[in-house]
């Protein structure tokens, strides 16, 4: 880089928070989709996937491992791939019982993963019966905290617990479509539009 005026970029291996030059990360939440997005609840590389159902959870490295560990025991000695949809890159830190207060955040424990609800974990992709695939996702499952369910390549995605088929987002369309008229109509028939919406 003799003759490029750019600074040079740091290493893509480190993270990005987390690091001795940014501080500690913050403990943080799992983002809750409020905008209609439903990224990550389909499958895309596999045929099978196992999606966490009830509420948005913080898996540690370690129950990732036991999942990955319980489904490839399961399908030993078939052709199959596993990913990994979910990666656990947040430091986990703890303290002592009885420290005093003010001693600091303490040390590093474990790594972890927010994940929020309806997060595809796993993807399974092989010649595999779908019954086998059923009854390895859900002996992994069972080792993780939460409640997952079983979702084939194709299925309809999801907008928070909403799975979006396609009469639901026809009735969505329906539903947004007197408030879509607003910045063309003037303040009386934008009341009228809006008890009209409510009628239905």
């Amino acid at each position: 880089r003799a003759f490029s005026s750019t600074p040079p970029q740091s290493s893509w291996l480190l993270p990005k928070k987390g690091s001795e030059k940014g501080g500690k990360s913050k403990k943080g939440r799992p983002r809750v989709h409020t905008g209609g997005s439903t990224r990550g609840t389909t499958v895309v590389w596999g045929d099978y996937g196992l999606r966490l159902k009830d509420h948005h959870r913080r898996l540690s490295a370690l129950h990732l491992k036991n999942g990955e560990d319980t489904i490839k025991k399961v399908l030993r000695g078939m052709k199959f791939r596993l990913f990994m949809r979910v990666s656990a890159n947040i430091p986990v830190y703890t303290k002592g019982n009885e420290s005093r207060m003010g001693t600091g955040k303490g040390s590093m424990d474990f790594w972890a993963c927010r994940v929020p609800v309806s997060r595809i974990i796993f993807e399974l992709k092989g010649e595999i019966h779908e019954k086998i695939a059923r009854q390895a996702f859900r002996l992994a499952g069972n080792k993780m905290p939460g409640t997952y369910e079983f979702v084939k390549k194709g299925d309809a995605p999801m907008m928070g617990l909403t799975k979006l088929t396609p009469d639901v987002v026809e009735k969505l369309r329906t539903q947004k479509a007197p408030f879509a008229l607003k910045k063309y109509l003037p303040a009386p028939a934008i009341v009228e539009a809006e008890v009209q919406a409510m009628k239905i």
